[in-house]
C-alpha cells in the first residue's frame, strides 16, 4: 500500500505520517528530506540555492548516505535549510533529478534497517501528484497561515529561538507562496485527495480520523 501525504510546511504532516507508519508497520519517506540535502549542501559549500546549474549538479550526485549525513547539520530542520530546500525544490531540473530516487522507493519500501517494508507512506508538496500519481490513499493536510504561524513560533519559542509570530507567519505566507507559484509541481492537492484541515482538528482527532480511511480502504481489499 502506498499513502502520500502532502500540504504545505507546518501544517502537520510529519507528525501524522510518522504515526501511521509506526501504526502500519510502513516505510515512512520524508520527500522534503532529498530538497533539504541538496539545498543544504548548496549553502554548506557558500553556493546561493538559485544558482541553477549548481542545484542541478548537486541534486545529481546526491545519495542517501550523502543525504542521512547532511540530515545531522544544525541547519538542516531550520529555517535556512527550509529555505534552501524551498528555493531549491522550484528549479525544474532539481526536481527530475531527484523524481526518480522518490518513485524507485514506492517499488522497493524499505525501513531505516533496509530491511523491506509492505508499504510506504510518503510525506511532501508533491507526492500525490508528481511522486505517486497512483497511490492508493491520497491525502492534502492543511491549516490556516495563522494556525501555522502559531505552532510554529511555539516550536521556535520552546528552542529558545527568538523570533516574532509576525515574523514567522510572514515566512509561511513567503514560502505558501513560492510553493504554490513555482513551475515545476506546484503545491495543490491532488484531484482524489482527501482534504484534511486541521486548523479546526487537533493531531490525535486527525490521526482517528485518517486510521478510519485506512481502515476501510484495508477492509475493502480483503473482500
Amino acid at each position: 500500500m502506498i499513502i502520500t501525504i502532502d500540504g504545505p510546511a507546518s501544517a502537520g504532516k510529519g507528525t501524522l505520517a510518522q504515526s501511521l507508519s509506526q501504526k502500519y508497520q510502513m516505510a515512512y519517506f520524508d520527500t522534503g528530506m532529498v530538497y533539504r540535502a541538496v539545498g543544504l549542501k548548496l549553502v554548506l559549500k557558500g553556493i546561493s540555492p538559485d544558482n541553477e546549474s549548481e542545484a542541478e549538479k548537486a541534486a545529481l550526485s546526491l545519495d542517501f548516505p550523502q543525504m542521512i549525513n547532511l540530515s545531522k547539520e544544525a541547519d538542516f530542520r531550520s529555517d535556512v535549510g527550509g529555505r534552501a530546500a524551498s528555493i531549491v525544490a522550484a528549479n525544474p531540473a532539481v526536481r527530475t533529478a531527484l523524481l526518480k530516487m522518490q518513485q524507485d522507493f514506492a517499488n522497493n519500501p524499505v525501513f531505516g534497517d533496509g530491511t523491506p517494508a509492505k508499504g510506504a507512506i510518503y510525506d511532501g508538496r508533491d507526492t500525490g501528484t508528481v511522486v505517486c500519481p497512483n497511490a492508493d490513499i491520497k491525502l492534502y493536510v492543511t491549516a490556516s497561515p495563522e494556525v501555522r504561524a502559531e505552532r510554529r513560533h511555539k516550536e521556535f519559542l520552546a528552542k529558545g529561538i527568538n523570533k516574532t509570530f509576525e515574523e514567522v507567519l510572514a515566512q509561511i505566507k513567503e514560502r505558501d507562496e513560492r510553493d504554490q507559484q513555482r513551475a515545476a509541481a506546484p503545491l495543490k492537492p491532488a484531484d482524489d485527495a482527501i482534504i484534511i484541515d486541521t486548523s479546526i482538528y487537533d493531531a490525535k482527532q486527525v490521526f482517528n480520523k485518517v486510521c478510519e480511511i485506512i481502515d476501510s480502504f484495508q477492509k475493502k481489499l480483503e473482500k
